[in-house]
């Protein structure tokens, strides 16, 4: 039995009912057996050095590799005993760890530095995977950040159809025809709806080719490809001046060291009385790193900001900040449904990739929505503009904007307008 690893668990798993059975056999159960059991085995004993050597990186690598199997409960479960196990609520970080963790954070701006090439190839990593995989987990409208659940009982649909309301409503969209530039437009579904329930003129960048196809085709099923346009283009090359702009879930692939370059750039393209919506994943606590997993196998040269770090290149840039929002359990109740909709799935993912690749995701999936129920993550939402007085003085506005557009959408659903939204003042 590998007594370091032993005495790592023991330290972690204070309460919960997790077995460990070791490479050699030798079984332990920790957490004094209350709670959803769970089981896991090691395969290897490279794993179980692996594994207490580096956590954070080598038990998602180790699960993926075979190194180490569920054997009763999955990932979550595994991830929720651990996130929980500990009354104290502290994780005993090693010498080693805390060596790691500070080699990470000095090499961050090398890890981040995302110039327009780089860019592109760590978005087509992830992004270019082929659509019949997003199919499987994502909602019909392929919304791939955080919804809105406006109640415990709202299901995915209706949950990102509430999250496009609601930045819709925060973008003051007070008369048709607004020039709206959707940074990072993924799958287009947010333009769509900009374009279909406002009357808005939308320009949509991405920098995925999967993306953009699928993007462009729906503008045209949809009969909108007058009003849309959808171009593969990095933000920083776009030129023309808009009296909107929208980005969800792109500032996660900025960098650090692009922070100015993003806002500078933002504050040139919005016009003088415009207004800026902007959805980022975000951190409750001090300035770190990109766990090692998520940058190597999903996200490269990604990073989450801490507030500290946002607000300052937001002032450098000019712009003013009108209101900010912070959505908390709603991305961790998202995950849980993708996650769900993906195990349920998990046959038709292997067929398209792999076995590795699906316990990869399951690792992603269930890790990402750790993060949000137990850990550290939550969704900012930023309006800004130039003008103080670009957007009204309370905030009553976005509710009645919010009823005003329920209505549109149910009269789009019938057939019976075009472009008939006017928000309220």
């Amino acid at each position: 039995m590998n007594r370091i690893l032993d005495r790592f668990i023991a330290t972690i798993v204070r309460k919960g009912n997790l077995t460990l059975t070791f490479a050699d056999g030798t079984r332990r159960t920790y957490g004094g057996g209350t709670g959803k059991p769970v089981h896991i085995r090691f395969n290897t004993s490279k794993a179980e050095w692996l594994v207490v050597y580096n956590p954070e990186y080598y038990l998602g690598e180790c699960y993926g590799d075979g190194g180490l199997d569920i054997v009763e409960g999955d990932m979550y479960d595994l991830l929720e005993t651990v996130f929980t196990g500990n009354p104290d609520g502290e994780f005993e970080y090693k010498p080693w760890m805390k060596l790691f963790a500070k080699i990470r954070y000095a090499f961050r701006f090398f890890k981040e530095y995302n110039f327009a090439q780089r860019s592109r190839k760590n978005v087509q990593h992830h992004y270019d995977l082929t659509g019949a995989l997003y199919d499987l987990f994502l909602d019909g409208d392929r919304q791939y950040s955080c919804a809105y659940f406006e109640t415990p009982d709202t299901d995915l649909e209706e949950a990102q159809l509430a999250k496009k309301r609601h930045i819709a409503a925060k973008m003051v969209m007070n008369r048709p025809g607004l020039s709206t530039l959707d940074i990072g437009c993924g799958w287009g579904g947010m333009a769509l709806y900009l374009a279909r329930n406002l009357g808005a003129k939308v320009k949509g960048v991405t920098l995925s080719d999967e993306q953009l196809a699928i993007a462009r085709k729906r503008a045209e099923d949809g009969g909108l490809k007058d009003e849309i346009r959808f171009d593969l283009q990095d933000y920083r090359h776009v030129e023309e001046k808009f009296d909107r702009i929208v980005s969800v879930g792109m500032f996660e692939h900025v960098g650090r060291p692009f922070y100015d370059t993003y806002f500078k750039k933002s504050a040139q393209l919005l016009k003088e009385d415009g207004v800026m919506l902007m959805h980022t994943i975000g951190r409750t606590d001090v300035p770190s790193t990109t766990n090692p997993f998520i940058d190597k196998y999903i996200f490269p040269g990604g990073y989450i900001p801490a507030l500290s770090e946002v607000m300052p290149a937001i002032e450098r840039s000019g712009l003013k900040i009108t209101d900010i929002e912070i959505l908390r359990l709603h991305y961790a109740e998202t995950l849980k449904a993708w996650r769900e909709r993906f195990m349920a799935r998990r046959e038709e993912a292997r067929a398209l990739y792999d076995e590795k690749f699906c316990r990869i995701w399951e690792f992603y999936l269930a890790s990402s929505e750790s993060a949000f129920r137990w850990q550290n993550l939550v969704i900012f939402q930023f309006q800004l503009a130039h003008d103080q007085e670009a957007v009204p003085l309370t905030r009553d506005y976005i509710q009645s904007s919010e009823n005003c557009l329920r209505q549109t959408e149910q009269k789009q659903q019938a057939g019976s307008v075009r472009f008939p939204h006017e928000a309220a003042e």
